[in-house]
């Protein structure tokens, strides 16, 4: 019997190690080919230059305009969404502690909203553009994408507060303790960590996600100076290089594939480095 356990045990170990190994091989693959496609393209010029007549045809120039913009947009959808989910995050563990069914609901609702496909928040920001007379701007495109990540940060955020022990709930409001003070410097201290996770996985989606933003946030050569203007993003500048017959524009296609993952290793590294600290502080 015992040796059945420990034959069991290898096997799960092995068939485990397999599992993890070939998902970081994966990854790895995909990054390594993006950067090896668009070495050759990738310069600092594409950094710090906007497309110049022809780019899209061989041309001088490079995508600072949809760096910039992809950043003005991801930024500003994160921080709608985290001044939105943040509220409904802790309400949902807070003021809905003693009501089952309805957190469950509001759950299940959340979670249906995380599956909808992007395309659809495009459709969905694209009618409300019209209705409220916008044109395709800087702020239809941030709009849109708060939609499309705020079901994100609030079930991420979410699951954080679910595994904070119900103690420390019963003790604060013991103590004499409002719910709202409890939610605000206990429960949200607390699930602070888990709040840096959740941003960053909403900052991925949104800088990474083109249908969402494709007839709201249009598409210029230039950088945005106001929110009424249109603005370029990495994905849709990776989607129309992509799509070029010309060699040399599809290599550029790879090299902002690059910068994009640069810039979320980069944000993701930041957002670690902020958890790591924040945890240290608390534990003095």
């Amino acid at each position: 019997m015992n040796r059945r356990k420990i034959i069991e045990e290898r096997v799960f170990r092995i068939l485990s190690a397999i599992a993890t190994y070939s998902l970081v091989a994966t990854l790895a693959f995909i990054i390594i080919l993006i950067f090896v496609k668009g070495f050759n393209a990738l310069s600092w010029d594409m950094v710090v230059k906007t497309p110049k007549g022809g780019y899209y045809y061989g041309g001088e120039g490079g995508v600072l305009n949809a760096i910039v913009g992809s950043l003005y947009i991801s930024i500003g959808a994160i921080l709608i969404a985290a001044l939105i989910g943040i509220p409904a995050a802790l309400y949902i563990n807070v003021h809905l502690a003693r009501y089952k069914r309805t957190q469950n609901a509001i759950r299940y609702i959340l979670d249906a909203l995380w599956g909808v496909p992007s395309i659809v928040y495009g459709a969905f920001g694209f009618a409300l553009m019209l209705f409220l007379g916008m044109n395709a701007s800087l702020l239809a495109g941030i709009i849109t994408v708060a939609l499309l990540i705020l079901p994100i940060v609030v079930r991420t955020f979410d699951e954080v507060l679910c595994t904070i022990p119900k103690g420390l709930h019963e003790a604060t409001l013991a103590l004499g303790s409002t719910r709202a003070e409890m939610a605000f410097k206990i429960i949200f201290k607390q699930g602070f960590p888990g709040l840096i996770t959740a941003l960053l996985l909403a900052f991925g989606r949104g800088i990474g996600d083109a249908a969402s933003v494709l007839f709201t946030a249009g598409y210029t050569d230039l950088i945005p100076t106001n929110l009424d203007e249109p603005a370029a993003t990495l994905p849709l500048a990776i989607f129309f290089q992509l799509s070029s017959p010309i060699p040399e524009v599809r290599e550029r296609a790879f090299a902002a594939a690059a910068i994009l993952t640069i810039i979320i290793l980069i944000i993701s590294l930041i957002a670690r480095f902020l958890s790591k600290m924040y945890s240290k502080t608390n534990l003095k």
